[in-house]
């Protein structure tokens, strides 16, 4: 990757950058800049590919374009949840240091804004396949181009938000206040639920929706997606390509391979039980 503006350093800490700091690393990372160039060239194959400049063919086009911006709330879930919380993913060599990259890593670190933005070999054929034919149904090959350029807009707009959710920054904004708080009960209290990023709608819809921490138990995966030290013994491909170790637990702690499993009593710690507790139970 080629490292250019705020990427040419090593800083890429959330917890330890301000807005201004967030903005340029939003503006020089390879993948917006990216979405934003191939927006514009799709933009210019929509106008370049209109069938007739008339109301109701420019009108097509631009449902297109707008169809993207509606249907991806329920794709980012449906990835969310469905693939990127996938236990399948660490479960071959292959699939490994994809599921690693994607997602894994985000959660072992939220604050890590190396990790944080989607890798293009994932996101680019995710975008295609589900716009190009979207698009094309609604306004043809005009619609198609206008449909994807909508889609890398609103990956944009998700990416920006996302990364501020995660920055140590107290939004101005009340609906960025919420979405952030609900998008970080999902990172630091439950993974099973909250799926959204901008938009919580389906998750209100499908009941994976939670509003406050006590609505939920704790979660002991919420660092590692259910990879803990049993899955990582048995499925080591992740944790092998994991230097520092991995967080397991749900106080994150770390944990490398060939070292002795948490024994019950921890792992009842981690989640808010003490053998005093239960012995007066």
């Amino acid at each position: 990757m080629i490292r250019i503006g705020f990427w040419a350093g090593r800083k890429y800490n959330l917890a330890r950058m301000t807005m201004r700091d967030l903005v340029r690393a939003y503006l020089t990372h390879y993948a917006v800049a990216a979405y934003f160039a191939l927006a514009a060239v799709c933009v210019g194959l929509a106008i370049a590919w209109m069938p007739a400049w008339t109301v109701s063919e420019i009108l097509r086009v631009a449902a297109a374009g707008l169809a993207a911006v509606l249907v991806y709330p329920l794709v980012w879930y449906s990835l969310h949840r469905w693939v990127l919380h996938s236990r399948l993913g660490y479960r071959t060599p292959l699939l490994a240091k994809v599921w690693k990259r994607t997602h894994f890593d985000h959660h072992q670190d939220p604050h890590d804004l190396g990790v944080l933005f989607g890798a293009l070999y994932t996101t680019l054929p995710t975008i295609a396949l589900v716009t190009l034919p979207l698009g094309w149904l609604i306004g043809g090959a005009a619609g198609a181009a206008a449909c994807v350029a909508g889609a890398l807009l609103t990956t944009c707009f998700y990416e920006f938000c996302h990364s501020a959710q995660h920055l140590n920054y107290r939004p101005r904004w009340k609906w960025m206040q919420e979405i952030k708080r609900l998008h970080l009960l999902h990172h630091f209290h439950n993974e099973n639920g909250n799926y959204g990023i901008t938009n919580f709608v389906v998750d209100r819809l499908l009941g994976t929706d939670f509003d406050a921490a006590r609505e939920r138990p704790k979660s002991a995966t919420v660092f590692n997606l259910g990879y803990d030290e049993a899955m990582a013994q048995k499925y080591p491909w992740v944790a092998a390509m994991s230097a520092g170790g991995i967080r397991v637990g749900a106080d994150g702690r770390r944990w490398r391979p060939h070292t002795p499993h948490a024994n019950a009593d921890a792992v009842g710690a981690d989640l808010g039980y003490s053998a005093k507790r239960d012995k007066a139970a």
